[in-house]
């Protein structure tokens, strides 16, 4: 097959139709404008580039539609190109958005979007969310306020930030009663609360289940309280590692008590044993730990 070809392939065949062939579905709650997040049983794969990338948040695969063909079907590349050229004409579902535009937006320098973001006050909607509706304690939304790592979000929602680890902004997780997104044009690196110098990191999947461990262990001095946004990005992993770089560091993989929650431990584990770390799992009772804090207050 000519080069010509093999293009013309890739862009006339999205990688939603691989997925749905092999019988992934979509799930709607948890996909963005510009993330669609497909599903089959345990397994996750993050559509991207209008349909033209895509990821696993449970490894470090990605690539274009020929890397998913092989990486679902565990076949070669001339494999993978038969594959993609049977779904020439297949028309898979997609997801539908309130507006739509085919113009690119354009974006501000993330920093100069969260500071435009207001600051939580008591009075403020995102804090009647996390406080009245999630259980975050006070103290634990003063510490984070005081850190400047939450804001106001759309919505009601709160706007967590993540940082790298030169402590510069990369972008920030979007959480409310009706919106679960993630900064357009940012990317995610670590929502980072507690003891920036602490040997004992929690890594969590969410800045809520963060804030929600955090509030369980009374904020513990020696613990600094991590969110990867349910997802592995290449800048995720470079803090993770860089922080195993400081002498006794230990893991705290505390993420959730389902089958999505294991592979993230398993994943951190196996950081943590090759940058010969210690490493400890802590699950929580029920889901997730916002499901601890709020059935401890109910």
């Amino acid at each position: 097959m000519q080069r010509e070809d093999i293009e013309h392939l890739r862009q006339k065949v999205p990688c939603a139709a691989i997925l749905e062939e092999a019988a992934f579905v979509i799930d709607p709650k948890e996909s963005t404008r510009g993330a669609t997040k497909y599903r089959r049983g345990d397994g996750i794969i993050i559509v991207i580039h209008q349909g033209r990338g895509w990821f696993d948040p449970l490894s470090d695969k990605k690539g274009d539609v020929f890397a998913l063909a092989s990486y679902l079907h565990q076949c070669d590349f001339c494999q993978a190109l038969q594959r993609v050229g049977k779904l020439v004409s297949f028309q898979p579902a997609h997801m539908t958005w309130s507006s739509q535009s085919s113009v690119p937006r354009r974006f501000a320098p993330i920093g100069e979007r969260w500071e435009r973001r207001r600051r939580l006050c008591p009075s403020s909607p995102s804090w009647f969310y996390l406080s009245q509706v999630r259980r975050i304690p006070a103290s634990i939304l003063q510490a984070a306020i005081n850190h400047d790592v939450v804001r106001e979000g759309p919505r009601g929602s709160m706007c967590a930030k993540h940082m790298d680890r030169q402590c510069r902004i990369t972008g920030w997780e979007e959480r409310g009663p009706d919106w679960r997104s993630f900064s357009a044009g940012g990317s995610k690196a670590l929502f980072r609360l507690g003891n920036q110098r602490g040997l004992r990191m929690c890594i969590t999947e969410a800045a809520i289940d963060a804030l929600s461990l955090a509030a369980l262990e009374n904020m513990r001095s020696d613990t600094l309280y991590v969110s990867t946004a349910g997802g592995w990005s290449q800048g995720t992993v470079a803090d993770i590692e860089h922080a195993a770089k400081v002498g006794g560091m230990i893991f705290v993989a505390a993420t959730d008590a389902n089958p999505q929650g294991e592979a993230f431990a398993d994943r951190i584990r196996q950081i943590a044993t090759s940058l010969d770390c210690g490493y400890a799992r802590l699950r929580p009772r029920v889901d997730d730990w916002n499901d601890v804090l709020r059935r401890r207050h109910a």
